[in-house]
């Protein structure tokens, strides 16, 4: 089986593109298809925040098949001024540290990820488009299925390795979800706009639901990173931090709404 490089990923993937749009972020995207998909888990599996299971419709969408990496990150830093992340691997800038281009870009709070998201004419995604894009309409635990990760399927269970920690972006293509989207498990985890609550999957919508309304501090994360455990990269897993929170194991991708990119034509 031959082994996708991050850059052959970026230059040769025959994803649906989005059509006439000038894209500052010129990264593949995948249109995940309006219709139901089973999320959260059954009495009996999984954590409580992740119960009730419930069929939930959602409208058609863009999903970035690969997380947000540091080249095109610095891209959006250079472009507008804002603030660098903090450099993980060492001293000195990040921008200073080569051969890290395709690695997912961390260190990036809530209010980060938002802003790159906004600067490509794009948003985070909902929980609910999160998950349906990594797991698909079975209810499958994992991207790829219901066995058991392994190294070749998501970079998890790790401590880190500075530069060695992350891998490029879309370098464990047997990690795919059903749509073909990357590293959905384990590698960075990723930030989505949902408020987080234990609770809401007891009484949210079960039609494009927007995350509960009411405010906080804490937003939720999804996907599990390098470090976590099994348990923790699971498609219906849900993890949770402050707006400030910035680790080396937290980054980001984005949606489109489909409304959005007509718009654009």
């Amino acid at each position: 089986m031959v082994v996708v490089t991050a850059l052959a990923l970026m230059q040769s993937l025959t994803v649906e593109a989005l059509p006439e749009t000038k894209e500052l972020d010129p990264v593949p995207m995948v249109t995940i298809p309006a219709g139901e998909f089973l999320m959260g888990n059954p009495e009996g599996k999984g954590r409580d925040d992740e119960r009730p299971q419930r069929s939930v419709h959602l409208d058609e969408f863009a999903i970035d098949q690969v997380e947000v990496t540091n080249e095109r990150y610095m891209a959006f830093v250079k472009s507008i001024g804002h603030r660098t992340p903090p450099n993980p691997y060492g001293a000195g800038p990040l921008q200073s540290i080569k051969g890290i281009e395709q690695l997912p870009v961390v260190q990036t709070t809530w209010y980060d990820a938002k802003a790159y998201c906004s600067w490509t004419k794009k948003r985070l995604p909902t929980e609910a488009e999160w998950e349906k894009a990594a797991r698909g309409t079975d209810g499958r635990l994992y991207p790829w299925g219901n066995e058991p990760p392994t190294a070749k399927r998501a970079n998890f269970d790790r401590e880190w390795e500075d530069e060695h920690t992350l891998h490029a972006v879309g370098s464990l293509p047997d990690g795919d979800s059903p749509y073909e989207v990357k590293d959905m498990a384990g590698n960075a985890r990723e930030w989505v706009s949902d408020w987080y609550d234990a609770d809401y999957y007891h009484h949210a919508p079960d039609r494009n639901p927007q995350g509960p309304d009411k405010k906080g501090v804490v937003r939720s994360i999804r996907g599990g990173s390098w470090h976590s455990p099994a348990t923790d990269i699971t498609t219906s897993a849900r993890g949770r931090g402050g707006f400030a929170l910035q680790t080396h194991g937290t980054g980001f991708r984005c949606v489109r709404g489909l409304e959005a990119a007509i718009r654009k034509k």
